[in-house]
């Protein structure tokens, strides 16, 4: 993992400088449009060995905004420009920081919250022995999750009890198939929003 490690690292610091512009720009756009502030989104997620860690990402929620912790599309909750940033993903940008810093790799298992972390039981528990990732093969498969929910009678139950038993199955796969090679296909294939094979289906 050490060739993972130092990737992460070199490769976090340089796309926060390259990306500073952008950073800016998304920055204004949510101040404006987005209901002023806070820019940034803060949440305790659970990371490398279950230790807790805070992530940072551009708001895409009204402010103070309570609720489930699984997103639907078109919520109210959601401001317009924050429907947009997610659409094309640019609310993760601040998660470079993880990455630099170490809580995060660019791909991984999502990091949940505390409440579905526990929910990892048995050989489940693997998935905590990497760091969490900004993509990965689970989210390439779910990366229209929040639209998929809108065509079910309850996102939480169908989340709970479909979608969240097959990222485990799925970040199980990952975690002891590590491969450098398919890390940086995950992330060419995140990147230019394609599909590739993994573990027998596509993703």
């Amino acid at each position: 993992m050490t060739l993972k490690f130092l990737f992460d690292r070199i490769t976090a610091f340089i796309g926060i400088i390259f990306f500073l512009p952008l950073y800016a720009l998304v920055a204004v756009l949510v101040l404006c449009y987005g209901g002023g502030m806070p820019i940034l989104f803060r949440q305790q997620r659970v990371g490398k060995d279950g230790k807790l860690f805070t992530i940072y990402k551009f708001r895409t929620m009204h402010s103070n905004q309570q609720g489930s912790s699984v997103s639907v599309a078109g919520q109210d909750r959601i401001t317009p420009i924050g429907a947009v940033l997610r659409k094309y993903k640019l609310d993760e940008l601040p998660e470079l920081w993880n990455v630099l810093v170490g809580d995060m790799s660019f791909v991984g298992p999502r990091p949940d919250v505390p409440g579905y972390a526990d929910k990892l039981t048995g050989e489940g528990r693997e998935i905590l022995t990497l760091r969490p990732g900004i993509t990965g093969p689970a989210t390439l498969k779910y990366r229209n999750e929040e639209v998929m929910l809108t065509k079910v009678d309850n996102p939480e139950k169908y989340n709970d009890e479909v979608i969240f038993p097959d990222k485990v199955r799925i970040n199980l796969y990952y975690v002891r198939n590590y491969s450098f090679i398919d890390d940086i296909k995950i992330i060419l294939i995140t990147i230019l929003g394609m599909h590739m094979m993994y573990n027998n289906e596509i993703i």
